[in-house]
């Protein structure tokens, strides 16, 4: 790996590990670093007191794994897409995934919030809904299978997902605050339950993403080249599409509904490493997704401390200057 990449890999990877402690030993009781690497499995001695251990290892570092695996499966999500779809500004949102999620949270929040308990599973199910409704758009007819055909079509799904949404906050006022908190992000102390059952999706998500490396790398060469090579360019786009949804997905099962991080940090990686190869970018992009990720979920905890605010819109302050100033880079 050149020099260059190597180091910009070597720096979120040292911002991950100084994010992680700083997330379990920070929050509304402040935890010295002394006693979160006394506390922690395998590694500490366990000479801490009960209450230290039970923040740190029922609380604080179940919610730090989550924020690590959601910052990484988003990361990863959007190189996944903006290499399969050649657009720099692809994220989740292109395809379905993140509309669908969140109307398939608030059936469950607003209209039968006796059954909350599943309101990850019907993020998860309706986001693969949403997703699969773009694909079955994008690839009918004639001329299917496009790049343009792809994000016209998540453009038109997403707003119906958008429109149910909203139909269902509109009938259900007096349950909207309930939900608040899913539409912002927001990462909970619920101990290692929620995480418990969707880590599978995750982990087949990232492992499926290491094996579309070679012909998103292959992809980027053109589609003429790419078929030359062995690679059939509409089933790699549908796969890295299928994957990037599995995450986002699950992502929003667990997280609710993060912007940003999909958007900003793929084309932040690929700018300072000076390359587009997925070798460098997804593995990369899944580190600094989850530093980010960490980072904005620590100041959203320290901020207005003891109250604990959603992640969502310290991803958003984070994330739009970011934005801007890639846009201008990129004109």
């Amino acid at each position: 790996m050149p020099l260059r990449q190597l180091g910009v890999l070597t720096v979120a990877s040292v911002a991950l590990v100084v994010a992680a402690v700083l997330s379990i030993a920070l929050g509304s009781t402040t935890v010295s670093v002394h006693d979160v690497l006394h506390a922690l499995p395998l590694v500490g001695d366990g000479q801490v007191d009960p209450a230290t251990d039970q923040i740190v290892n029922s609380l604080r570092i179940p919610r730090t794994v989550t924020a690590i695996l959601v910052g990484a499966s988003l990361g990863v999500a959007g190189a996944l897409l903006q290499g399969a779809l050649s657009n720099p500004l692809a994220s989740p949102d292109v395809i379905g995934v993140t509309a669908g999620s969140g109307f398939g949270a608030m059936i469950l929040l607003l209209a039968a919030p006796s059954s909350i308990a599943l309101v990850p599973l019907s993020a998860l199910v309706f986001g693969l809904i949403a997703t699969a409704l773009v694909f079955m758009v994008a690839w009918a007819g004639r001329g299917g299978g496009s790049v343009a055909r792809l994000i016209l079509a998540g453009i038109a799904v997403s707003a119906v997902f958008t429109a149910g949404t909203t139909a269902l906050m509109t009938a259900y006022p007096d349950r909207v605050s309930s939900a608040i908190f899913f539409v912002a992000g927001y990462l909970s102390y619920d101990g290692w339950g929620t995480l418990r059952d969707v880590w599978p999706y995750l982990a087949v998500g990232l492992a499926a993403a290491v094996l579309l490396i070679r012909p998103l790398d292959r992809l980027a060469l053109g589609d003429d080249v790419a078929q030359s090579l062995g690679v059939r360019p509409r089933v790699v786009r549908l796969c890295a599409a299928g994957v990037a949804a599995l995450l986002a997905a699950a992502s929003a099962a667990l997280a609710g509904l993060l912007g940003f991080l999909g958007l900003v940090v793929p084309h932040t990686v690929r700018l300072a490493g000076g390359t587009s190869s997925h070798r460098f970018v997804v593995p990369t992009s899944a580190v600094a997704g989850a530093a980010l990720l960490l980072i904005a979920d620590t100041v959203a905890r320290r901020i207005a401390a003891p109250t604990d605010l959603p992640v969502g819109p310290f991803m958003v302050v984070l994330g739009v200057p970011l934005f801007l100033w890639l846009l201008r880079k990129a004109v």
